[in-house]
């Protein structure tokens, strides 16, 4: 397994696929780690300890290249969902970017509605989102969310269901503040450590499920997408609204 983790690791650090590539070096230096651990074998050890010495040395090499990137304000990953694909739910796509130190996030999306066309749940998609939020590891205190008012006769079923979610988040100890714009277009998600995230459908990138009983209804690790493009960016500065 380490071995497989670190094979991909170095896939991706020559792919200038860093961030992704750091992930794999750590998770596999932790793998040899135990191996060595668990090794006799004296000259296997020796082996394996220059290994995780060649691991190391290049993964604090890729950490000080984007904590530079960071710096500069240059980093930018760029993540291709296919259409159909599966394995984007939410926990997948922002969990690195999640660290302890969140405590706010910013979320701008015209369509936060409870129905939105025929085939769209934004309104639960949001609160599927801060599900992710409360379970951590970030300790969230606050949610400032900026979208659009639902036109038609959806209007009141968007604002009660918000106010339903911004009432069920206060148990938890969170404050979601809500604002409306009829101009707003731009889609993204920042949060308060400097990483903000454009997602070309905003929340709303999965499919429709092909009915309650069918796998991928409540995983959305298997639920089917529609094919989106999600940038990452890192800025020194979170702006707010």
């Amino acid at each position: 397994a380490g071995a497989e983790t670190l094979k991909r690791a170095v896939e991706m650090d020559v792919a200038s696929r860093f961030q992704e590539s750091l992930v794999c070096y750590q998770e596999g230096i932790d793998l040899l780690l135990q191996v060595v651990k668990a090794t006799k074998d004296e000259e296997k050890k020796h082996r394996y300890r220059q290994k995780i010495s060649e691991y190391m040395t290049r993964a604090e090499d890729i950490k000080k290249h984007i904590e530079k990137e960071k710096q500069d304000g240059k980093y930018h990953k760029q993540i291709r969902i296919e259409e159909n694909a599966t394995g984007f739910g939410y926990e997948k796509l922002f969990h690195e970017y999640l660290t302890e130190i969140v405590s706010e996030v910013w979320v701008e999306d015209p369509y936060i509605r409870l129905v939105h066309q025929a085939s769209r749940y934004s309104l639960y998609n949001f609160l599927r989102f801060c599900e992710m939020l409360i379970k951590g590891p970030c300790k969230v205190k606050t949610i400032h969310l900026l979208t659009s008012c639902d036109p038609g006769s959806g209007r009141s079923q968007q604002m009660s269901g918000l106010e339903e979610i911004r009432q069920s988040l206060k148990n938890y100890g969170v404050t979601l503040n809500i604002e409306f714009s009829s101009s707003i277009h731009d889609r993204e998600i920042r949060f308060n450590n400097g990483w903000m995230i454009k997602i070309g459908r905003g929340l709303d990138y999965f499919k429709k499920p092909q009915g309650r009983f069918c796998i991928g209804y409540s995983d959305f690790d298997l639920r089917p997408c529609h094919e989106t493009t999600v940038d990452v960016f890192h800025t020194k500065h979170t702006k707010k609204m």
